[in-house]
């Protein structure tokens, strides 16, 4: 299984995207500071995923919500929590 997700800097408020195969370990390298775009941007927190069984397609996705459109596609889709926040 593949993950893509997104996590929230409470620090700045930015998003990051990425992909893994584990996201428990994952998670953990970003929260220790073990990940050297998010270190400076901590404690951060997972507001989205998504679960892939092709890595392809894991990585396809990711690529798609860094885009342009896939922004705009995540701020839609979470209307209601960056309202909220």
């Amino acid at each position: 299984m593949y993950y893509v997700y997104i996590l929230q800097s409470t620090k700045d408020g930015k998003l990051y995207t990425g992909f893994t195969s584990d996201l428990k370990k994952r998670l953990k390298e970003h929260s220790s500071a073990g990940v050297k775009s998010t270190k400076h941007r901590l404690p951060l927190k997972l507001i989205y995923y998504e679960a892939y069984w092709n890595r392809a397609d894991a990585e396809s996705r990711e690529k798609f919500l860094k885009s342009g459109s896939g922004k705009r596609y995540i701020k839609k889709q979470l209307t209601n929590y960056f309202r909220d926040t």
